[in-house]
């Protein structure tokens, strides 16, 4: 299983930890989209950054976008 991840909000003015975070995931623009696997690690990057994310399951990380 793994995570379909799109930046929904800017990153301008938020904090900086976040805006790290958000970095990490593979983000850098609002409307991106990258496919993250389900791990410890990758839940709490989500979790930190909910507030600018739209997060959807999919079955696969090698997937069709």
């Amino acid at each position: 299983m793994a995570f379909q991840v799109t930046q929904k909000r800017s990153i301008i003015g938020v904090k900086p930890n976040q805006r790290e975070t958000v970095r990490s995931l593979g983000l850098k623009r609002i409307n991106h989209t990258v496919v993250v696997p389900d791990n410890a690690v990758n839940r709490g990057y989500l979790h930190t950054v909910r507030h600018l994310i739209e997060v959807e399951e999919v079955s696969e990380v090698g997937g069709s976008e």
